[in-house]
């Protein structure tokens, strides 16, 4: 009788269990429906929103996900899945889903077709998410006799750079050296690229803009006020609503621009080299960019140096003997081109015709993790070849400096929430991809990468460690969405914005003061608001 009992209560257990399972997946799927005709009753009959929603009971939905998830890391099996995607074709798509998504509670991630280190715009712990998918957003409009573009969050660099060269060859705008980069998050986070030290930044040459507000408002920089576009041009757009476009200033470029890279190795009076490169980078010509990439491998260090020069070869070798003659550049290591070659051999594809940059697809796919940092002075030598040492031994990552100077250092550091202006050397990127899949790959190559950025804490900003929006690193906080974390925003929000980031904060009170915009390290809402 005991056994037999024992055996019932077995059964009573199970067939509870698969009743409860049966109800939440009733229930679940309930609220999936209701959902979808909340969706469908506030979108425009015109253009039926039915026709760009995907879920996991549909057959495209995996391929619609993972169209634009660009770090592998966050393609995984084990990986958060949206409860739908919206692959929103009409303004009205984004207007019902803001407002179906508070009535349901659902949290929306914003994607604009980007490389989104982190994966923050496609996944969530929250299991009630799901993605607004921006990339049906991508008409671009050029107008070179007022040296302007009109430019959807949904296209990307390459397509804006094509649509530019298209119209003028002495046109440009300064922004992101990766052609798949997507325009949405890139300039919402302050893009920069090889035209910075001459132009500045993507986010000081914006002229306008368009988003929906958290209250389903399409509005412009006049309707939406100064200070919404300010946090809109470099303090993370998907914080405060969901922008639709931006108007660009185009810049001017000669028609031959000069490029040149050319690699030394350790054994070639190499610590000397990168010390004298330190101290003149920042104050070249605003028409030279040199990026210095260096790395550890087969037990010795190399460093490539990449320039961007707007003018002639012979007017660069005079430019590079005077300042830098420390690098030997010859005649035969530069190459005259148009820019828009130029984007092409940065992205190194140099003989590939022009309209390989409409390829939204990246050249490659990879595991990754990328980090920041900003130097103010000269690492000194003893400092280069203990860095040095520390490379070959981790033998993955790549570190990136990317000179300031010129343009960069006239800005005030709040005429937009990008603070990080004068007073830095350089900006760095730490950069790791690897190939190999599982848990035990991925904690061993982001383990080499937080040991090099350990490695550097002497050597660059303190108080605040300070950090670039766009090369997001969640190892530097995470905000756990409550209604009332400033506290855990903070930690992150003065890494990445400084003393704008109170600005950015207030903001954000006044125009969702119920957080409905926010991820992991979204802008927060003031705790203490009225």
């Amino acid at each position: 009788m005991k056994t037999l009992s024992n055996f019932a209560i077995i059964i009573f257990s199970f067939f509870s269990a698969f009743l409860l399972s049966v109800s939440w997946a009733s229930s679940n799927y309930s609220s999936h429906q209701d959902f979808i005709q909340c969706l469908e009753s506030h979108s425009d009959p015109s253009s039926p929103i039915s026709a760009v929603l995907y879920s996991p009971y549909n057959s495209s939905y995996s391929s619609v996900l993972q169209d634009y998830i660009r770090n592998l890391r966050f393609n995984e099996s084990t990986t958060p899945k949206p409860r739908l995607i919206l692959t929103a074709l009409h303004v009205s798509h984004i207007q019902a889903a803001i407002i179906c998504a508070k009535a349901h509670r659902m949290q929306m991630k914003i994607r604009s077709g980007g490389h989104d280190y982190e994966g923050i715009s496609y996944r969530s712990n929250n299991p009630n998410f799901f993605i607004l998918d921006m990339f049906n957003f991508r008409s671009i409009n050029v107008s070179i006799e007022d040296e302007t573009a009109s430019v959807e969050v949904g296209a990307t660099l390459g397509e804006v750079y094509y649509r530019i060269a298209e119209k003028s060859s002495t046109h440009a705008f300064p922004a992101g050296v990766c052609p798949t980069v997507g325009v949405g998050g890139h300039i919402g986070g302050g893009g920069y690229g090889n035209l910075m030290r001459k132009y500045g930044l993507t986010v000081d040459n914006i002229i306008d803009a368009q988003i929906i507000d958290v209250n389903g408002r399409l509005l412009n920089r006049k309707s939406m006020g100064e200070d919404l576009f300010w946090a809109i041009t470099g303090g993370g757009g998907s914080s405060f609503g969901v922008v639709l476009s931006y108007k660009i200033k185009l810049v001017r470029v000669p028609k031959v621009v000069t490029v040149f890279r050319v690699s030394r190795t350790y054994n070639e009076n190499f610590t000397d080299l990168v010390y004298r490169y330190q101290e003149v980078a920042d104050k070249l010509p605003k028409e030279l960019f040199i990026r210095l990439t260096l790395n550890g491998v087969n037990g010795t260090n190399r460093g490539t140096f990449r320039a961007l020069f707007l003018g002639n070869s012979q007017e660069l070798i005079s430019v590079m003997n005077k300042h830098f003659s420390e690098l030997a550049l010859n005649q035969t290591d530069c190459i005259e081109m148009s820019w828009i070659e130029s984007v092409l051999f940065w992205t190194d594809l140099p003989t590939t015709p022009v309209n390989a940059l409409l390829d939204r697809v990246p050249q490659s796919f990879s595991y990754l993790k990328r980090k920041s940092d900003y130097v103010k002075k000269p690492i000194p030598k003893q400092g280069l070849e203990f860095i040095f040492k520390k490379m070959v031994e981790l033998q993955t990552p790549v570190l990136a400096f990317n000179p300031y100077g010129g343009r960069m250092a006239e800005i005030s550091p709040s005429e937009k929430p990008f603070p990080h202006r004068a007073g830095n050397i350089f900006k760095l990127q730490y950069a790791t991809n690897w190939d190999e899949d599982g848990e035990e790959a991925a904690s061993r190559y982001l383990g080499v990468t937080r040991k090099l950025y350990d490695y550097m804490t002497p050597y660059v900003s303190t108080a605040p460690r300070e950090a670039f929006l766009n090369y997001r690193d969640l190892d530097i906080g995470i905000n756990h969405n409550g209604r009332n974390s400033y506290v855990e925003g903070a930690v992150y929000g003065v890494k990445y914005f400084k003393d704008n980031f109170n600005r950015l904060v207030k903001i954000k009170t006044k125009v969702d003061p119920d957080n409905f915009f926010r991820n992991e390290q979204s802008i927060p809402i003031l705790p203490w608001r009225k």
